[in-house]
């Protein structure tokens, strides 16, 4: 008998067949472009002309082999499980797995409790597609790129993160004439830390470690990027000639165990084959529209678009005067001459294949020999470069002028449509957007974190379904039903493109919905656009991308406006910049003919030598190419400042830097302590290590006198570095983490081995400590701020490095509230107590650190103060660069400050604004909760209320969730005075010329026509008055068990209310448009719905109100009002107040003087409306997996919620307690005893309970047997009796109210519990309620109490109550980037894993792009490693 395994992998279908002995027989690998049917039939017809029709038993797996295994009715089974069947069965010895596929990768660690499982979640980056791009690029195959490595000197840093990104790096590195060997081998060490930063998740990789998949078979030089990442030697790894058929082999081995469970039957090949000829039938649902009704009215359309055409004419005879522009681009290099009047006469567009300079030399040349043939003299009475190349190619070729690119892009437009509003270039890797205003670039977006929606992105989807560019353009505008893939990357795209064809969408379908993707990612993702952002009427779009009429068309549907596009839209950028030259050409006519130039005189200088050098200006170490030209020029590229190399003229002006100097003024007092070791004689208590991160680049000159007073060896972490960063890295928790939090694992690292070696003596009388507080509340610099919190992050790392790193020296991370002196003296009184140092000493201590922190302060912002006033008198633009304080890190903003100062302008920072009373904090939508945000809020309007020499620059890390919403208000800020608003996003590897670009075209813009924008008022939304008690409140759908309650209860408190339809795909369109792709997914939905009842017309503005609720705390949730408040506004519902429940604010600043709720008077009725809820949940999931008649759980669970609500307006509390005993008897009647497995469920309040944001995961769960235990929502409110206490406790808030009263309250509330549980005994699978305060003691040793953000402590409360309750399978759904999910459920995963040994933990996380399919795949793995 024939045991069949099968792999059908994203781009590729492996199969393996086993005799009886375990003996591989038959095995193929090969590409199956989509075409997966046909692959399989040629497989399984080659093992039956081979085999002969033999007896077969099949298992397939793979990231797409879902759809294969239920056309063949085999069991599925998920590829990491395969992987780890082979693994066991083949090499028990293995202690890890390493799986790098086609578009994803996977690690299995094997330890003593069974297995923990990662695979990618979010991107692809460092996978087999990303090395295919890699090769592709450097014009190669694989196995070359691979030889390559092998012979390499050196590594340079890349971000594996995105290949699009990556791309850019590895075209800087070819542009620098760097070896190739050490080009590819710095992409697969990318690949390496790729691979470990995200899924290592804290776990040690212990050899030996078995290699799976392709790349890792055939390639050796990555086995050698892992083997040096990992510090291992050759012999740790297990490499099988068959590595690539590991999951296929792991089938195989699987389907005999399960023939020997009898869960597989024994078939033949040709039956197989009989199954695979009938084809499943789906149908793929759309909303979209075909981009043309049909061929006459495409044709009509590209008639229509001849009219922006470019005029071109060929070369005459005789003397011809042009202008010359070269856009040098990232990955092509365009040039156009063109005569006075704008005609063009030559026009050329080529790859760079790495090399600028020959790509600008060929162009040249074969312009020379046109002019031959055609017998013209070519005269350039002007000539300028663009692009990514300017500076080397204005350099090389000796050209007049330079120019950015976005005002080359501009110009061209401008000569189009003259009173051009909006521009929009979509190129091959990147995406730049730029809005105009009375002729004056006012606003420029550009894609920084993901190129989905660029060129590259369809042209890998045409290679992948095997189409050339141009057909599968072509065929997107004959779809009948375009398919809706969402705004994701690539690598889930194809997901989502994988499963539509399942569904039976046509090429053409998926051809058309890529269009509408780009131009979705472009306008939601990229620009985040609103409904009123408006582009104006005179819209032009450019950049290759552009060739595609399908794209066009696409964006033309979506924004409702009709757009110019010329003839060669991918020459703008060239044809902007021979504008460029003739307009200077005009202002400097006085030029005599000799110098003008021709072909000879440009190409002369051009031949060069290159020659590497290690900078060591600063900590960076760049390696620096300088380029020595014929002509007598340099050009250094490669360094990440202008301090020691830089290509500008000896005349240049560099402006001032505030931030070095703010670095200096911070740290300078400890840097004496960096060696470690210059000791003295004077004997100190104990020595204290302070991590240079985070909280500390606000709080250290406190901090280091603090402990320096108390006698203690002050010792700093040293300057960040990306070596550091690198070597720590394996310790990360969460893979989508802002890179200051990143950087927090290396210094840890640095301070514990340093510390360590520090002898327990006489000079030390304390052990050696790592100081890393918990740091609440900042000082509160601003009375009329609502809050002084820090973001969770920077409050609660210590909780992920105490769970994800194991360090030999103690870790003290006392909870720190520098918001009130009274409390903070009694917190560093208890800790300092720890140390044996009495509360005189401390008090002493603690003011002489507040006085040094404030003469930091004034220093910071005299510094501040002093650059502005001379900048003035220099008459200088002067640029506000925000940002967080860490952002002062050099390694952090790769030296953003420097940069921006070398064009010639100050540099400030947000610290001017420091403790200012004067300067108002202007009009807001947000709640002002997060101490650094609310400088940078102030500092924006402290900017935008200056003359026309100060404009406001922001930086943001990648991953910021406060960021996410303050860049919101802040582009609103500007917007509302009429100033431009640049952001500048920064990574672990940044690539410093994009965001150069941006600083760049605001000042080339300011010069070339500084017109301030048109100021505008503030509108913000009605207040909700007494007198509109009377209106309709609409609330957004929450749960299936409480939402059904909610009208019936306000209903007691004299409302009207109604819940809105549960979210849906419509619902997270809407919230996409009406609030940026960046904020929480659960915002986005609830925006959504409110749009779309808004919009639906079936409600009076006048008559209706919208209800949210608000969290309050360190939680951006209580954030959600401004965006719906953004979404009102937009769509023209300003009249209709939106009433927000929970955080209190200032007096004059509650918005709800007309909305008041009984508590007192309702607390029996409201306490056992949400108890009755879990009620109806308890039993309706116990039920539903054990009903006897399918759908009766359902109608129980109808029946009672519509019971409940009669019960809820007679007021009757006790009468709800008797029907929970009612519904406890009848579930038990309709159900059987049954064994099922039990999954828990945990996560996001919003996205635990709301099915379609989770993708309705129970009912997947339900429909494999498993019993849901579902996530309850009175622990959600109950836990503020733990956190009221917590507060008193740790002394976060001064409270009068005596404990008892907590408690007496508690009591009100424990008893309703005890009386539902005792009325709920008739149903025998019951789960009863439980002592908060005892569930609050499942968190202890795993996370701090103080953690009161999102779910905070009650998530890991949660786990650890499910865990007692013998439910060891627990998924965490949690939204895409969730700040608060970084601390408290994957932070902490290890210390969970090391509390409860047996605990099988899944994350998940979702936005609106999350595909079925990867879910689907997370899910099945997942389950089979169900525990019982």
């Amino acid at each position: 008998m024939l045991r069949i395994g099968l792999d059908v992998g994203s781009t590729t279908a492996k199969i393996a067949v086993l005799d009886d002995n375990d003996k591989l027989v038959y095995s193929k690998y090969a590409r199956h472009h989509a075409k997966v049917g046909q692959l399989v039939t040629n497989y399984l017809q080659e093992i039956q002309h081979q085999f002969g029709d033999k007896e077969a038993v099949i298992c397939v797996t793979g990231s797409v082999g879902m759809a294969t295994a239920e056309q063949l009715k085999a069991e599925f089974v998920q590829e990491v499980v395969a992987a780890t069947v082979y693994a066991k069965h083949v090499h028990p010895e293995a202690k890890a797995l390493i799986d790098i596929g086609g578009e994803d990768a996977k690690v299995v660690f094997f330890n003593k409790q069974g297995m923990e499982l990662r695979m990618n979640g979010n991107c692809a980056g460092g996978t087999g597609a990303f090395l295919d791009q890699m090769a592709v690029l450097m014009g190669i195959d694989n196995q070359q790129m691979n030889d390559l490595a092998l012979k390499a000197s050196h590594v340079y840093p890349m971000a594996a993160r995105c290949g699009v990104f990556a791309k850019t790096d590895v075209q800087n590195l070819m542009a620098r004439n760097i070896p190739e060997a050490d080009i590819a081998a710095s992409i697969f060490h990318s690949v390496a830390v790729q691979t470990v930063t995200t899924l290592s998740h804290g776990c040690d990789y212990e050899p030996p470690i078995l290699l799976c998949g392709g790349p890792l078979t055939f390639l050796p030089a990555l086995r050698n990027a892992f083997m040096a990442f990992l510090k291992l030697k050759s012999n740790d790894f297990i490499v099988s000639k068959h590595s690539n058929l590991i999951p296929a082999m792991g089938c195989a081995i699987r389907a005999d165990e399960n023939l020997a469970g009898k869960s597989a039957e024994v078939t033949r090949v040709s039956v197989l084959l009989g199954r695979l000829s009938k084809d499943i039938q789906l149908t793929q649902k759309s909303d979209l529209k075909p981009l043309f009704a049909s061929a006459a009215e495409h044709e009509e359309w590209k008639r229509h678009k001849e009219q922006f055409a470019v005029p071109s004419d060929s070369l005459h005879p005789g003397v011809e005067n042009l202008f010359l522009g070269i856009d040098s681009g990232s990955t092509t290099t365009k040039i156009i001459a063109m005569r006075a009047d704008g005609t063009v006469v030559y026009s050329y567009y080529a790859p760079n294949i790495g090399n600028p300079i020959q790509a600008v030399r060929n162009g040249l040349t074969k312009l020379d020999e046109l002019a031959k043939q055609n017998h013209t003299t070519l005269q350039f009475l002007g000539s300028s470069s663009t692009g990514y190349g300017e500076d080397l190619i204005r350099t090389a070729f000796n050209l007049d002028e330079g120019i950015i690119e976005t005002m080359a892009h501009y110009m061209a437009a401008e000569k189009l449509v003259p009173n051009v509003s909006f521009i929009l270039d979509i190129g091959g890797q990147d995406m730049k957007a730029t809005f105009v205003e009375n002729g004056a670039i006012v606003r420029m977006e550009l894609n920084e974190a993901c190129s989905s929606g660029c060129g590259t992105f369809l042209q890998t989807f045409a290679n992948n379904l095997d189409y050339d560019i141009s057909d599968f353009a072509n065929l997107a505008c004959t779809a009948p039903a375009p398919s809706d893939l969402g705004t994701r990357c690539t690598v889930f795209m194809n997901s989502k493109v994988k499963q539509v064809m399942r569904e039976g969408a046509t090429v053409a379908d998926i051809s058309a919905g890529l269009s509408y993707s780009v131009v979705k990612n472009c306008l939601y993702k990229v620009l985040k656009l609103r409904g009123n952002d408006s582009l104006g009427d005179h819209i032009v779009v450019q950049g290759g991308t552009m060739r595609n009429d399908a794209v066009v068309r696409a964006f033309e549907l979506l924004s409702g406006k009709e757009v110019a596009r010329s003839n060669m839209p991918e020459m703008m950028g060239a044809y902007g910049c021979a504008l460029h030259a003739m307009k200077m050409y005009g202002q400097n006519k006085e030029k005599a003919p000799a110098s003008y130039k021709n072909i000879a005189t440009l190409l002369a200088g051009a031949n060069y030598t290159t020659r590497q050098m290690q900078c060591k200006g600063c900590e960076n170490r760049c390696f620096v190419s300088r380029y020595n030209f014929e002509g007598g020029n340099k050009f250094y590229s490669g360094n990440k400042c202008e301090r020691v190399f830089n290509n500008h003229a000896d005349t240049s002006v560099t402006g001032e830097d505030v931030y070095p100097y703010k670095y200096k003024l911070l740290f300078g007092r400890a840097e004496e302590n960096l060696e470690n070791g210059k000791d003295d004689d004077k004997t100190y208590r104990g020595v204290i290590g302070l991590p240079r991160v985070l909280g500390m680049y606000e709080d250290f000159p406190f901090w280091y006198t603090f402990f320096d007073a108390l006698g203690f060896k002050v010792i700093l972490s040293g300057p960040s570095t990306f070596v550091k960063y690198e070597g720590a890295l394996q310790s990360v928790m969460s893979d989508n983490i802002c890179f200051p939090a990143k950087l927090v694992h290396s210094h840890i690292a640095e301070l514990d081995s340093r510390l360590s070696k520090i002898e327990h003596e006489e000079r030390y009388p304390l052990a050696p400590i790592i100081f890393f507080p918990y740091v609440i509340y900042e000082n509160k610099e601003d009375e009329l701020t609502d809050n002084s919190f820090n973001c969770p992050i920077v409050s609660a790392y210590a909780d992920v490095i105490n769970s994800s790193m194991k360090l030999h020296v103690q870790l003290h991370s006392p909870v720190i509230n520098f918001s009130n002196i009274k409390l903070l003296l009694k917190q560093l009184t208890r800790y300092c107590a720890t140390l044996h140092i009495g509360k005189d000493d401390t008090r002493k201590a603690m003011f002489q650190a507040l006085g040094e922190q404030k003469v930091y302060e004034v220093a910071i912002k005299h510094k501040n103060l002093s650059i502005l006033e001379e900048s003035r008198k220099q008459g200088k633009i002067t640029i506000l660069l925000a940002g967080r304080p860490y952002h002062a890190d050099p390694l952090i903003q790769h030296k953003l400050s420097e940069m921006i100062a070398s064009l010639g302008v100050n540099v400030i920072s947000d610290d001017i604004v420091r403790n200012d009373d004067n300067q108002n904090l202007g009009d807001s939508y947000l709640v002002k909760q997060w101490a650094y945000t609310n400088r940078i809020l102030k500092a924006a309007e402290w900017a935008a209320e200056q003359g026309d020499d100060v404009h406001f620059v922001e930086m943001t890390s990648f991953g910021c969730g406060p960021d996410a919403f303050v860049q919101d208000e802040v582009r609103d800020v500007m917007r509302r005075h009429g100033k431009p608003f640049t952001l500048l996003k920064i990574d672990d590897v940044s690539n410093i010329g994009s965001l150069k670009l941006r600083v760049r075209s605001l000042i080339e813009s300011l010069k070339y026509k500084s017109i301030r924008g048109e100021s505008q008022p503030f509108v913000t939304t009605k207040v909700f008055r007494k007198e509109d008690r009377k209106r309709k409140i609409l609330a957004p759908f929450f749960t299936d068990f409480l939402s059904p309650l909610l009208p019936a209860l306000l209903h007691l408190a004299g409302y009207d209310v109604e819940i809105l339809p549960p979210s849906d795909s419509v619902s997270a369109q809407k919230g996409l448009q009406y609030a940026n792709n960046e904020v929480c997914y659960p915002a986005t939905l609830i925006v959504g719905d409110m749009v779309k009842a808004l919009q639906s017309g079936k409600y009076d503005p006048d008559k209706i109100a919208l209800v949210m609720t608000q969290t309050g705390g360190q939680c951006r949730a209580t954030n959600y009002t401004a965006l719906i408040k953004r979404a009102m506004i937009a769509n023209g519902f300003e009249k209709v107040p939106l009433i927000t429940l929970g955080v209190t604010t200032n007096g004059e600043e509650n918005e709800q003087d007309g909305f008041e709720f009984p508590w007192l008077k309702l607390a029996s009725i409201t306490t056992n409306t949400l108890l009755f809820s879990d009620v109806i949940a308890k039993l309706f999931y116990a039920s539903v997996v054990r009903e006897n008649e399918p759908g009766s759980a359902h109608k129980l669970k109808e029946k009672y919620l519509g019971l409940a609500s009669k019960c809820i307006l007679a007021n009757d509390a006790q009468g709800l307690v008797k029907l929970a005993g009612q519904a406890a008897r009848e579930f038990d009647g309709i159900i059987h005893d049954k064994d099922c497995p039990k999954v828990g469920i945990v996560g996001e309040i919003f996205l635990k309970f709301n099915p379609f944001s989770h993708q309705y995961l129970e009912d997947k769960l339900i429909s494999r047997g498993i019993e849901v235990v579902p996530p309850l929502i009175s622990p959600f409110f109950l836990q503020e009796f733990v956190n009221v206490q917590v507060q008193k406790d740790l002394c976060l808030k001064e409270s009068n109210v005596p404990d008892f009263m907590v408690k007496i309250l508690y009591q009100f509330i424990a008893r309703r519990q005890k009386k539902m549980n005792k009325a709920c005994r008739a149903f025998r699978y019951f789960r009863p309620f439980t002592d908060i305060y005892e569930e609050a003691k499942g968190a202890t040793g795993v996370v701090s109490l103080a953690a009161q953000f999102g779910e905070g402590w009650l998530l890991p409360a949660d786990i650890a109550e499910f865990v007692h309750d013998g439910i060891k399978n627990v998924v965490s759904l949690q939204p895409f980037g969730c700040i608060a999910n970084h601390i408290v459920s994957k932070g902490i995963e290890k210390a969970l894993h090391r509390q409860y040994p047996g605990l099988n933990l899944l994350s998940l996380d979702f936005d609106s792009g999350v595909s079925d399919v990867n879910v689907t795949n997370r899910l099945l793995l997942f389950l089979d490693n169900l525990t019982a």
